[in-house]
């Protein structure tokens, strides 16, 4: 597939988790955050700083560290979900 984008790009690794995003995803801008489970997270909550809309399999200590690694790096993963979806909502 010479060319063409693959359906998940991981777009972070830190502390141990994977932040991804899904290419043939949807809005708003959101990552998917891989450790022992997933969380899914909006990169532009209600307020303007990331919100957590589910995790599965996550202990609330790596919910809280995916959470920090979104926010510490929110400008980086907004300009990739540009890079591959557009603007954001």
């Amino acid at each position: 597939m010479i060319g063409t984008i693959p359906p998940m790009v991981t777009v972070l690794r830190a502390r141990g988790l994977r932040v991804v995003i899904f290419t043939n995803d949807h809005q708003p801008a959101h990552v998917h955050v891989f450790g022992d489970g997933e969380a899914k997270i909006n990169l532009l909550g209600a307020d303007g700083i990331p919100e957590l809309i589910w995790a599965d399999a996550m202990n609330r200590g790596e919910i809280r560290r995916a959470l920090r690694i979104v926010t510490e790096q929110q400008t980086l993963l907004l300009a990739r979900w540009e890079d591959i979806h557009g603007q954001p909502d």
